[in-house]
């Protein structure tokens, strides 16, 4: 049996029809080697469906059967439901149930862009890969891509080559990357940072286990905005986590630097620019401008 190359993780907890809205992008992807992992943490607003035999399978609405069929009649769906801790420990109890190469987590409310993003995808990673020298084939890849925001209405263009004040600034969310699976035998996401905990296994895959990361040219998921990390109380959490995270892989000295340049650049002033949904279309617009005129530059060099 052909092995499996992508493992898209979902996890849920009373998200409504967004669970249906989230399974229904990946449903209709022209590319078909992938297994979705749907990891809920106890809903009881219907989003899932008890079946007969105790399983769980996703409440799919009847009009959108015709256009993706329904997943529970699908063997490449599969559903586990239990308690869990947050985002990060449900997304840690998926992991033992993946067989995919790579893998993508999505929450309740995003999408994948549009129905070609996995066969594109898949043929980066395949090239990226032949491409690579014998001798580093055991270093895991980790591949990224950009996001468009549906709150803001405007791309958000991930760095094209992370250096350590790229990471500082901000790393790629988990919704546009796509981890080598070797990446979470050793560990999982540490549930300590209830609202970073993406991005500090992302400088773990990067500063411990040495990943390759590559930027992928391709905008990868929808991003519904306005979640958990966006309240005013987890806000001030995420900025005590990212010293956290930064102090420790980046060391005290690099940290502080890179945040008296954050500062004298007007940081807080462009977060606030971005996030404007009047504002961001034009911010983020130069911004990948900005990204794109490097790319040139490397490519030239």
């Amino acid at each position: 049996m052909a092995h499996t190359f992508f493992s898209i993780v979902i996890v849920s907890l009373n998200p409504g029809q967004k669970l249906a809205k989230t399974l229904r992008s990946v449903m209709e992807q022209e590319y078909g080697n992938f297994e979705v992992i749907i990891k809920d943490g106890g809903s009881t607003d219907g989003s899932l469906t008890r079946e007969r035999d105790g399983s769980f399978s996703v409440a799919w609405p009847r009009e959108w059967e015709k256009t993706a069929g329904h997943p529970a009649a699908d063997s490449r769906v599969h559903v586990f439901s239990s308690p869990d801790k947050g985002i990060y420990d449900g997304m840690n109890q998926a992991l033992p149930h993946i067989n995919g190469d790579y893998v993508l987590f999505l929450n309740c409310g995003d999408c994948l862009y549009d129905l070609s993003v996995l066969a594109r995808t898949a043929e980066l990673i395949e090239k990226a890969e032949a491409g690579r020298d014998a001798r580093l084939r055991a270093r895991p890849f980790l591949f990224y891509g950009d996001q468009y925001n549906e709150k803001q209405k405007s791309v958000v263009c991930s760095a094209p080559k992370l250096t350590d004040f790229a990471c500082y600034r901000n790393a790629p969310c988990h919704q546009v990357c796509f981890y080598d699976a070797s990446l979470f035998w050793e560990r999982g996401y540490d549930t300590d940072f209830r609202v970073r905990g993406d991005y500090e296994h992302f400088f773990y895959c990067l500063y411990e286990r040495d990943a390759e990361p590559v930027h992928l040219p391709l905008i990868i998921s929808t991003y519904e905005g306005g979640g958990f990390s966006e309240t005013k109380e987890n806000r001030k959490r995420s900025a005590m986590e990212h010293r956290v995270i930064t102090r420790y892989y980046l060391g005290h000295t690099k940290a502080a630097c890179y945040r008296a340049i954050m500062l004298a650049t007007l940081a807080p002033l462009r977060t606030k620019i971005a996030e404007n949904p009047a504002l961001s279309k034009g911010y983020n617009a130069v911004k990948t401008a900005v990204y794109r005129r490097g790319r040139r530059r490397e490519k030239k060099g």
